[in-house]
């Protein structure tokens, strides 16, 4: 690939928004790293992915230990792509998350919340990535066994060791989401982020969580926001040969596509067209439209893609009649 220099009207048309009450602001859209950047794909459609992401005003690049397949290889990759394109100051541009919770290793201290384990493996995430600190540091899910002091002493550590400039949790039901912002508050590390699945299929942070964050000041990114990909076009005429529901492994089956929810796709797909957006362009802008939500985490298999993505903050602001049918349409 050619060398890389980035747009410089870049911030032009891309919109910001603060993360709570934090100083902290990005993107509108993010760009997610956990699929189509591990060791299994090709790196330089990964690689062209992000240059156009950081070309079109995408500031926030969010990675998790465990992204791949294989498991780190998403953050070698990512670490890659940094030492051969955003040298020197342009990492000051760039807002990178990494999160520990889920399976990375073997053994008891290789899962879940406990310190030596969150600790443990931000070291290893920053020697993948080969970075000095990650912008914000996520507990990717809370630990049923481990006390919810602890893990949040843990991401505090990180902080004040300048191995991460903020934290944040992922995954948390409202109640914990609670304990935890008055545990880290009282730390003297406030959460600047929460990032819960949420799309129009998957609306369970609308029972108390965005109250919540809203309360304590905190940000929210969803991920998944299209669903796994059913908020798309890829599925209005059932579940296509290679698409993420009719392989094996991932977790959206072909059973999820059933009769009664391609009906609700075509549905919503109709009033994207009458907007003149694809649905995935209408569903990310329909979790925008709430102030509360800071970003939303895409991800992207090729560069058309992105692009079609980024193109949703064109949308025009949903009438109320628009948003009455949607919800007609999602009961």
């Amino acid at each position: 690939m050619l060398p890389y220099t980035p747009a410089p009207e870049r911030y032009q048309s891309m919109q910001y928004n603060r993360s709570g009450k934090s100083g902290l602001k990005l993107s509108a859209i993010s760009l997610g790293l956990w699929h189509n950047f591990g060791s299994v794909d090709v790196f330089d459609n990964g690689r062209a992915i992000v240059r156009r992401a950081f070309d079109r005003g995408i500031t926030h690049f969010d990675l998790a230990n465990n992204y791949g397949p294989e498991p780190g290889s998403a953050e070698e990759n990512f670490g890659k792509i940094l030492q051969k394109d955003f040298t020197g100051y342009l990492r000051d541009e760039l807002i990178i998350s990494t999160k520990a919770g889920y399976t990375m290793w073997d053994g008891p201290y290789g899962d879940w919340g406990s310190r030596k384990y969150l600790l443990s493996s931000l070291d290893q995430s920053l020697k993948r990535m080969q970075l000095d600190y990650v912008d914000i540091f996520y507990s990717h899910r809370p630990d049923p066994e481990t006390p919810i002091e602890e893990t949040m002493q843990a991401l505090d550590t990180a902080v004040r060791q300048g191995k991460a400039l903020y934290a944040g949790i992922s995954n948390y039901k409202p109640e914990q989401a609670e304990k935890a912002f008055t545990v880290l508050r009282q730390l003297g590390t406030p959460c600047v982020i929460h990032q819960p699945k949420y799309s129009m299929f998957e609306r369970w942070v609308e029972g108390g969580l965005l109250d919540v964050l809203e309360k304590h000041g905190v940000g929210c990114i969803p991920f998944s926001p299209l669903a796994q990909g059913m908020l798309t076009d890829r599925y209005l005429k059932g579940v296509p040969e290679g698409s993420r529901a009719s392989k094996q492994h991932g977790f959206l089956k072909s059973k999820d596509i059933t009769e009664e929810r391609l009906n609700t796709i075509r549905a919503l797909n109709e009033v994207a067209a009458n907007r003149g957006q694809s649905l995935a362009q209408m569903a990310l802008w329909w979790l925008l439209k709430d102030k509360r939500i800071t970003s939303v985490l895409i991800g992207a298999s090729s560069v058309t893609q992105l692009d079609a993505n980024i193109d949703a903050l064109n949308g025009a602001p949903f009438s109320n009649d628009e948003l009455q049918l949607i919800e007609k349409i999602l009961q």
